[in-house]
């Protein structure tokens, strides 16, 4: 027999439990991608330019593939995290992390908190303060990850299923009476549409994500692990991940669809504030196909931004905890299985507190803040995945697991591409 490819019932339902006991990580990673990229970005490239800019977000979701699946990859084939591979490159490379990590974390949270929030008070009919709502999000968020990984694990599959299939049923409602002859993989502005340069290139650098979450889903992937207790194959972490990739694009395209189907052509004026757009987009389906549509697209909103607000809500907190660690113990072997402990929960309490300060004082200038944010991910994208790349090519990283020949070469492309992006992008901001 032959024992790199088994063929025995037995070994395929082996197979088969340990992928479904391992199933999860990629759909945290998942949900952490889809929110602003999708139900916002998405969305609004339909409604500028119907299937337009169709070519330019295949692009993107081709560009990042790798460095996204570099994480699984490292961590099942290591059992470490990227953190502590970025620590195995020099201890540079945690501190260029953890400073990234730091000075995102508040206002990033901040904006899906409160565009969250937003969405629920529509969906209620509440009037309560944005802050005090956006406190109250976060702390359910909060309580909700002080279960433990395996009730964020359930709590996101919950959820992102409610999320596909009612963008599903929405996009395939509306496809009858959309246009699809404006499809094209054109990267260049379409002709006679409002869409700009600077829109295009911010659908490309936030589409699925920003590679930073990476570092999140290699560590949900050691969570997994000690959840279930089994150390997941490489090929069972590579394959969750690309069932969660290849959902995220699919996803992608139906929200494009639903921008495509009820707002392309409307002759609306779409706001820049993500709440509010969403509810345009809400009310567009409503006059367009019926009452009986806002639940449905009620639900797509709330479940495409409470999947984000939860991910991220533990993410951050994740990787500060085991870059905290990695940085004082200094050696990567003791910190490999280390569980989350002291630093994750001042981590939790610190934002919280930060989040409502900064939405307190600056609410009114959170577009700007963000706008710094992205920036930032701009100028720090190539980094990240630059390193991703350094980790998987490493002495730590067994040869066999190592990206081959065409990968590294489809990566380098990918970091000519997303640093092309980049400095267009800073350049139009600037220029």
């Amino acid at each position: 027999m032959n024992v790199d490819n088994p063929t025995s019932e037995n070994s395929n339902n082996g197979g088969m439990q340990e992928f479904l006991l391992s199933f999860g990580p990629g759909l945290l990673w998942a949900g952490s991608a889809i929110g602003v990229s999708h139900l916002v970005q998405s969305t609004r490239a339909g409604g500028e330019a119907g299937f337009a800019l169709a070519g330019v977000i295949i692009f993107a979701l081709a560009l990042k593939y790798p460095f996204f699946e570099y994480g699984p990859r490292y961590a099942a084939a290591t059992g470490e995290s990227l953190v502590e591979g970025y620590r195995r490159i020099g201890k540079w490379a945690v501190w260029l992390f953890f400073a990234l990590a730091v000075f995102t974390v508040v206002i990033t949270n901040a904006a899906i908190i409160l565009f969250t929030s937003s969405l629920f008070q529509f969906a209620l009919g509440t009037a309560v303060s944005p802050v005090l709502a956006s406190a109250l999000m976060y702390a359910l968020c909060a309580v909700l990850l002080r279960v433990g990984y395996s009730a964020l694990d359930i709590a996101i599959k919950v959820i992102l299923l409610t999320l596909a299939v009612s963008t599903l049923i929405a996009a395939f409602v509306v496809a009858p009476q959309t246009d699809f002859s404006t499809f094209s993989i054109s990267l260049i502005p379409p002709a006679g549409s409002t869409v700009t340069l600077a829109f295009m290139l911010a659908l490309a650098g936030w589409m699925p994500s920003d590679i930073l979450i990476s570092l999140y889903s290699s560590l949900w992937t050691l969570a997994k692990n000690q959840a279930s207790g089994i150390k997941v194959s490489v090929a069972t972490a590579r394959l969750d991940f690309k069932i969660a990739y290849m959902g995220t694009a699919i996803l992608a395209f139906a929200f494009l669809t639903l921008g495509a189907g009820v707002m392309y052509g409307s002759g609306t004026e779409f706001s820049s504030n993500g709440a509010v757009f969403s509810t345009q987009l809400i009310d567009l389906y409503v006059q367009t196909l019926g009452s009986w549509t806002k639940w449905l697209m009620t639900i797509t909103a709330l479940t495409a931004m409470m999947s984000t607000a939860l991910t991220v809500a533990d993410g951050y907190p994740r990787v500060l905890d085991r870059a905290v660690k990695v940085l004082t113990i200094n050696d990567p072997t003791k910190t490999a299985n280390a569980p989350i402990s002291r630093p994750y929960w001042v981590a939790v309490i610190l934002i919280g507190i930060a989040m409502t300060a900064v939405l307190q004082l600056f609410q009114t200038s959170m577009t700007q803040l963000v706008d710094f944010v992205t920036i930032v991910a701009f100028l720090t994208g190539p980094i990240i995945g630059f390193l991703n790349l350094k980790c998987v090519t490493s002495p730590a990283m067994p040869e066999e697991h190592q990206p081959g020949k065409a990968m590294r070469v489809y990566s380098y492309l990918g970091l000519a591409g997303m640093t092309t992006v980049a400095i267009i992008f800073i350049a139009s901001r600037f220029g």
